[in-house]
């Protein structure tokens, strides 16, 4: 079998990122950049409620997470967090 059998495009992982998503992410563990310490998004120290939400790293100070809201979208910017390790219920 061709590798380019095996490939898809992204809208076949909607299931998925909807299930991953679709829960209580505060408990999800996230590795800082920065200083490479691990914590639960809701050990993470929460800055700008009026321009999104900013969670930085309480170590280190890093924004590990940012998310904007538009009128018809959401931005989420994870450049900081190396890798999110989310509990599967």
């Amino acid at each position: 079998m061709q590798s380019n059998e095996l490939r898809l495009d992204g809208n076949s992982a909607a299931g998925a990122l909807h299930e991953l998503f679709a829960r209580d992410m505060t408990s999800a563990v996230a590795t800082c950049s920065g200083c490479r310490s691990e914590r639960p998004l809701g050990a993470l120290l929460e800055y700008g409620q009026q321009m999104g939400v900013v969670l930085r790293c309480p170590g280190c100070d890093t924004p590990m997470l940012r998310m904007v809201r538009g009128p018809t979208w959401v931005r989420l910017d994870l450049s900081c967090t190396l890798v999110i390790t989310v509990p599967d219920a």
